[in-house]
């Protein structure tokens, strides 16, 4: 697989590594300094892999669509318009799109999508998740993916953190709560909790290798689809 990777931070790097690895080529490997070379480049690659930052979002864009390159993307941070734009991109190329590779978290997500409503009426729900200290978006991605596979009719308000006197938790409220700290790679729990019971649902990344490795899997089956916008559920469980 010929790879044209956007983004050489941590994740960026990594990819670049194990893709190498794993006997994959990474054609060119872009980051904020030169990604304004995407202008004058043609198709080059098999897949587009996108570990950059928002900021990045209206070049790469232009390069998918350009090119009709496929395009797998794990930036997080967007607004509600910037993922909107990414995701109009499935008109020009197959385009993937998650704030988290790992199957486990995959996993997690269909299984929220199976028990919650049959404890929302009763169970007050809240979200916290941790990640490192150079993290630099709060909630992370994943939490966001977690509160939609949750209230999907988005019927729930969400509450980012509390502080003061700010009265009696509201039956329809979600809480969703960071922390930050040392070199944590990622820990997201859903705490359900009823009257005398709770439930939680938890998944913990030991590193950043299992996202690396996700991706990469994930990359390899973009090419040859037909453009449109998919998901780690679609692709992993056909709907």
């Amino acid at each position: 697989m010929k790879i044209l990777l956007i983004g050489r931070g941590k994740m960026g790097r990594a990819i670049e590594e194990t893709a190498r690895a794993d006997g994959d080529e990474v054609v060119l490997s872009l980051g904020r300094n030169d990604l304004d070379r995407l202008g004058n480049l043609g198709k080059v690659a098999d897949v587009v892999i996108d570990f950059s930052r928002p900021e990045a979002l209206s070049e790469v864009c232009a390069y998918v669509r350009r090119t009709k390159t496929p395009l797998l993307s794990g930036t997080t941070g967007y607004t509600a318009e910037e993922l909107a734009a990414l995701k109009s991109l499935g008109t020009a190329a197959p385009v993937l799109w998650s704030a988290n590779y790992s199957l486990g978290v995959a996993v997690l997500v269909r299984a929220l999508r199976a028990v919650s409503d049959v404890l929302k009426p009763d169970f007050d729900i809240e979200i916290t998740e941790t990640h490192h200290n150079q993290k630099a978006d709060a909630p992370s991605g994943t939490a966001k993916a977690l509160l939609e596979a949750i209230d999907p009719s988005h019927a729930l308000t969400p509450v980012y953190g509390r502080e003061g006197n700010c009265g009696r938790r509201g039956q329809n409220e979600v809480g969703i709560h960071a922390l930050r700290g040392g070199t944590v790679a990622g820990t997201h729990t859903v705490h359900f909790f009823g009257v005398d019971e709770e439930l939680e649902f938890t998944h913990r990344a030991a590193s950043r290798q299992i996202f690396v490795g996700g991706a990469l899997h994930m990359a390899r089956l973009l090419p040859g689809k037909d453009a449109g916008v998919y998901d780690l559920q679609t692709i992993l469980f056909g709907k």
